[in-house]
């Protein structure tokens, strides 16, 4: 008999209560739905929301139980208004420990954990409009309402804001880069037939039909065995995985150094977007 006993790993009931202010779970037969929220509705961007997600995606990447991950968030939205004292707290606060990991350490690791920690096919339903989509656009499967605009605003922010989080990245992947260097410089979306036909989502579904969708697509893959779906899994996720190491650090790291070295905060209550902004 072994010497030790295996180390427990966080159940989904244990998770559920840990991250219950920030996602809402459900799981069956193996397929995990995560939903995004604040106080049960609308998602508020924050660096509260941005730490949990850092560690969302390594707390469910160890759960063995978990097959398929569909994620999504509380319509009508994506992440589409933001809590203004959360970044104002941070950005006006002398303590730059707090601000290194936020801005460096947590904006990492929200890319870095979702492609390199998550071992199994994933699903995102994008269901509104809204930002920080990145994870959406490294998803195996990406699904999104007729509303959707692709788009990162970083540039034309107040001062200029370099967009290196992971968003413009993600353009420069999928749409080529000559495509998403223009969009990130010009401030400049696409809408979610052109999203399709470009090949940055594969399917545009009704908001009432999204998540049935979601459900449809991952119970077909949950027909096939467990070693098929998990390395295929790695098949798709390994181009983004180089990706990421190869470039993100070296963008991250440039958005924080010019947003603290030109003294520039976060000072939006809600992201626009309008037609002139459409390619």
């Amino acid at each position: 008999m072994a010497m030790n006993k295996y180390v427990h790993m966080p159940t989904l009931e244990e998770y559920s209560e840990r991250f219950r202010d920030f996602f809402q779970f459900k799981r069956e037969n193996g397929i995990l739905e995560v939903k995004m929220h604040t106080n049960g509705g609308p998602v508020y961007w924050s660096y509260q929301m941005h730490h949990a997600l850092s560690e969302l995606w390594t707390t469910v990447g160890h759960d063995t139980n978990n097959e398929v991950l569909i994620f999504t968030s509380t319509d009508p939205y994506w992440i589409y208004h933001a809590d203004s004292d959360s970044f104002r707290e941070v950005e006006e606060s002398p303590d730059n420990d707090q601000r290194f990991n936020v801005q460096i350490y947590d904006t990492l690791k929200v890319v870095e954990n979702f492609v390199n920690d998550i071992e199994i096919p994933t699903i995102t339903a994008i269901n509104g409009k809204g930002i920080h989509w990145e994870m959406a656009m490294m998803s195996d499967i990406t699904l999104c309402t007729p509303d959707f605009v692709l788009q990162d605003d970083h540039f034309s922010m107040a001062n200029g804001h370099i967009p290196g989080d992971g968003m413009t990245m993600c353009l420069q992947e999928v749409l080529g880069l000559k495509r998403g260097n223009y969009m990130s410089l010009m401030n400049k979306g696409l809408d979610a037939q052109k999203c399709l036909e470009l090949g940055a989502v594969n399917e545009v579904i009704e908001r009432e039909n999204l998540l049935d969708r979601a459900w449809e697509i991952a119970r077909y893959i949950m027909t096939r065995s467990r070693s098929c779906r998990r390395m295929t899994h790695h098949i798709c996720v390994k181009r983004w995985r180089e990706f990421v190491e190869r470039y993100l650090r070296t963008m991250v790291i440039s958005e924080m150094y010019s947003f603290n070295l030109s003294a520039s905060s976060h000072k939006f209550d809600e992201i626009e977007y309008s037609d002139d902004k459409k390619i």
